[in-house]
């Protein structure tokens, strides 16, 4: 075995123990989707979760990036990739499967695009919608291969066409937008990160059930705001809100009014 395929190999034990990853086509996922190829060539600059700056790789080998760390793609906006066990728990979690519609808001450079392409195989597919024109760029030109996903430039809340199985929200914003629960299918899933202006806050996993919805706080997370998000107190308080009430039990509602949940 080679040094790379021995990293990878235990990159995807790393992440099945440390998330108890239950998704047996995830890892095959994760095992089979190189990472170096949704990123500029190395070195790059990566940190671990709880590392307060970056460090670069001693050179541009991918064994480097086969590791729980963060990759930058650019370390002044302090943008970077997903952490790879956050999304794999996430996707874990969302129970996705072949033959279901996923749609991503905010994919970056498309690792994980690849990923859920893997998982929903031909006869499912991906929409990745990235707002960032140039990062939507480089992901189109990194997910050429993966034919079940499109790529389109956008922030995600004027129009995801069909309806979705699975949405899948990778920025912070202070609450669901309508746009999303109108699209999920029954029994949809979506998960969204609902963050205060320090980019702290919690992940909410909410499921169309009936004719209402059910949401749960997954866990805390730290984010990179999404495109619109407010920058109010208001919003600050409306976010806080909704971390706390999925906190203490399911919370039942139907519908949002004013980034809030209703009766209808």
């Amino acid at each position: 075995m080679s040094d790379l395929a021995a990293a990878r190999a235990r990159y995807v034990e790393l992440i099945a123990k440390r998330e108890r990853i239950s998704s047996l086509r995830l890892l095959a996922a994760l095992a089979d989707v190189p990472r170096e190829d949704f990123l500029a060539k190395g070195p790059w600059r990566i940190k671990s979760e709880a590392a307060r700056g970056y460090r670069l790789t001693p050179d541009a080998d991918p064994v480097h990036l086969y590791d729980n760390v963060l990759v930058a793609i650019d370390a002044r906006r302090k943008l970077d990739t997903g952490l790879p066990s956050l999304w794999a728990h996430v996707i874990d979690v969302l129970d996705v499967k072949p033959k279901q519609r996923v749609v991503q808001i905010g994919c970056g450079l498309g690792y994980f695009s690849a990923i859920l392409s893997t998982i929903v195989g031909p006869k499912g597919g991906v929409l990745a919608i990235e707002c960032d024109e140039r990062l939507a760029v480089r992901a189109t030109n990194y997910l050429r291969a993966y034919r079940n996903v499109e790529v389109i430039n956008g922030d995600g809340c004027a129009e995801i066409g069909e309806p979705a199985d699975v949405i899948i929200v990778h920025a912070g914003f202070s609450h669901p937008h309508p746009l999303w629960l109108d699209a999920l299918r029954p029994c949809g899933r979506l998960l969204v990160p609902l963050t205060q202006r320090d980019r702290e806050g919690a992940i909410i996993k909410i499921t169309r059930k009936g004719k209402g919805f059910e949401a749960e706080a997954v866990q805390q997370i730290r984010i990179f705001p999404g495109q619109g998000r407010g920058v109010t107190t208001l919003d600050d308080r409306v976010a806080e809100w909704w971390q706390r009430a999925a906190a203490l039990a399911p919370l039942r509602f139907r519908e949002i009014e004013q980034g809030l949940p209703a009766d209808g």
